[in-house]
């Protein structure tokens, strides 16, 4: 199964557009299992206080353009307070490519659909009632037009077994 982005337009040409834009990608994507929650925020890389806003997007993760460090999305550091590694499990929808080897290919590596390549990213997570994380969506916003888009849609988040 193929993973399509769909693009959305959004406000164009805002170097930082604030989290509600960033985050309308992400409102209906995780609901919260019953006494649970989803918690949603718009990424900043905090690697040695680098405060970069804008990542490149490669293989199913977000590399920081300021120092290539990875949020840690598909390998379970993207959240502080994550109990465990994790790994994904798509929820109805296909994950995107996560190709094997050192290359990437053109289906790795996301545009906007102005050509555009680099993103602000917001994340949601969802807790169970017990707080383990259940699910993660990722959206991502195109600083130069706008364009918004559902990157990692529910995906189901499994504690990696070694």
């Amino acid at each position: 199964m193929d993973h399509e982005i769909a693009w959305m337009s959004g406000v164009a040409g805002e170097t930082s557009a604030g989290p509600e834009e960033v985050l309308r990608v992400l409102r209906d994507a995780v609901r919260a299992e019953p006494g649970g929650r989803v918690e949603t925020l718009v990424a900043v890389c905090e690697m040695r206080g680098c405060g970069e806003v804008e990542f490149e997007v490669a293989k199913g993760e977000c590399f920081c353009v300021a120092c290539c460090i990875p949020l840690g999305i598909t390998d379970g550091y993207a959240h502080p307070d994550a109990p465990y590694p994790w790994r994904l499990e798509p929820s109805g929808a296909p994950l995107p490519p996560a190709s094997p080897g050192p290359g990437f290919e053109p289906p790795d590596l996301p545009r906007c659909p102005a050509g555009h390549d680099l993103f602000h990213v917001a994340v949601a997570l969802s807790f169970a009632a017990d707080g383990m994380l259940r699910g993660i969506s990722v959206g991502l916003r195109c600083p130069e037009d706008g364009a918004l888009c559902l990157y990692v849609d529910n995906a189901r988040v499994v504690p990696r077994t070694a």
